[in-house]
């Protein structure tokens, strides 16, 4: 156990290397800077299962978006979540776990796929006290050009993704991905078209005050 605390508290702060340099370079404004999103869009045909099965993970509305407050504790936190459940849930494939192509759940079983990793941090973070507004299931094109689900945390610095490739936290442009859509922040039934959105520096828009 020491062992593993060891290992999550060096990868934390491995994660927390590049927050930390980017509240002092000149470049700030940038780094800090949030995904632009477009219009609204259908959601993923696996979202609309989640639901069908989980209505009252889905029927709650906001009255405005809300963001992290982006404090090295935070990012801590959140760090530490992505690590643990990429750690703690052994990733299948739905076809491999439940015989179908597409089946969003929790890993109660310990076991699950990137979608269902997503839905598990997203859980533990709102049960921290996270604003469930500012975490956002989002849909992407990997390095490879194949659909993946990513959880991204809307903060006062900037949009960071939690991913099962890594356990790294990185801002959405440091990723390398396409992104596609994601939860709008008001009503996680809704969502919201990311426009294909790269993540070359040219395309960040500026953060929001």
């Amino acid at each position: 156990m020491r062992r593993l605390a060891f290992i999550v508290a060096a990868a934390v702060l491995v994660s927390m290397a590049p927050w930390a340099a980017s509240a002092q370079t000149a470049e700030t404004r940038r780094l800090q800077a949030s995904l632009p999103a477009g219009a609204i869009t259908s959601p993923p045909i696996g979202w609309v299962q989640f639901c069908a099965e989980n209505a009252a993970e889905c029927r709650m509305r906001f009255a405005r978006a809300r963001e992290v407050q982006l404090t090295p504790a935070a990012f801590a936190q959140i760090a530490r979540v992505n690590i643990q459940v990429n750690r703690e849930i052994e990733q299948v494939s739905d076809l491999d776990h439940f015989g179908v192509e597409e089946y969003w759940t929790y890993p109660v079983d310990g076991k699950g796929d990137c979608e269902d990793l997503v839905l598990e941090k997203k859980r533990r973070l709102v049960i921290m006290g996270f604003p469930r507004e500012a975490l956002l299931i989002t849909v992407v094109r990997d390095h490879n050009g194949e659909g993946h689900a990513v959880l991204t945390v809307v903060t006062n610095r900037g949009d960071y993704v939690l991913d099962n490739f890594t356990n790294e936290m990185k801002l959405w442009h440091g990723t390398g991905y396409r992104f596609i859509k994601r939860q709008a922040q008001t009503d996680p039934n809704q969502w919201v078209s990311l426009n294909g959105g790269g993540s070359e520096p040219a395309q960040v828009a500026m953060p929001r005050r």
